[in-house]
């Protein structure tokens, strides 16, 4: 195809366009090329450029993304999303303390209340190991806890005692270690606290 024949098919919807001021390049699978001032619903997928009346590109249209686009998208926004948390977790942490002994009295606030529950839970579990102790000492006489082939069975109301009084024993052997892994975590959380202030402040 001739310039000519070429700018005889191209003009008339040029011209139609530029009265849109909207006018639409792109090239199909096939490489060839198009121009309109819409797009065809085939060619919705595709990357289109938007030109002005001189023929200058003033826009591009992205099409479909790759998968590997879209993953690239979600890593750096991840990434951004991360630099906003920090950003807002230095505010908040230079707008709540003004120096570091401020951050290490409130650390060793929180890490007393922690060991205090840990205390009154050892306590507890003292007594009621005790409790179960007594429990077993007397269900020793019963089958099928005592040795004895003529011992009577043991009452289903001490067997649930017993039992009642394992899993309390249990519940608080797990509280007990609860509170020791987040005291662990409290102390692990305010020197990083500490630390990143010292960043930002420039303490050495």
């Amino acid at each position: 195809m001739n310039i000519a024949i070429a700018l005889a098919i191209l003009l008339p919807v040029w011209a139609h366009a530029t009265q849109n001021n909207a006018v639409y390049r792109w090239v199909d699978e096939d490489g060839l090329l198009h121009y309109g001032d819409s797009v065809p619903a085939e060619y919705a997928e595709l990357e289109k450029q938007i030109i002005n009346d001189a023929g200058v590109i003033v826009a591009v249209l992205r099409g479909k993304k790759t998968e590997e686009e879209i993953a690239e998208e979600l890593r750096l926004a991840q990434i951004a999303d991360e630099k906003e948390k920090q950003r807002r977790d230095d505010s908040a942490l230079l707008a709540t303390y003004q120096n570091i002994d401020e951050i290490v009295m409130h650390r060793d606030r929180r890490i007393e209340l922690f060991q205090a529950q840990a205390r009154v839970t050892e306590l507890y579990l003292k007594n009621i190991k005790r409790r179960l102790e007594s429990l077993m000492v007397v269900g020793s006489n019963f089958r099928p806890y005592s040795t004895d082939p003529d011992a009577e069975m043991i009452d289903p109301g001490l067997v649930d005692d017993i039992n009642a009084t394992r899993k309390i024993i249990d519940r608080h052997e797990l509280n007990l270690t609860r509170f020791h892994t987040d005291e662990e975590k409290i102390v692990a959380r305010f020197d990083g606290d500490i630390n990143r202030f010292k960043r930002l402040k420039g303490i050495e």
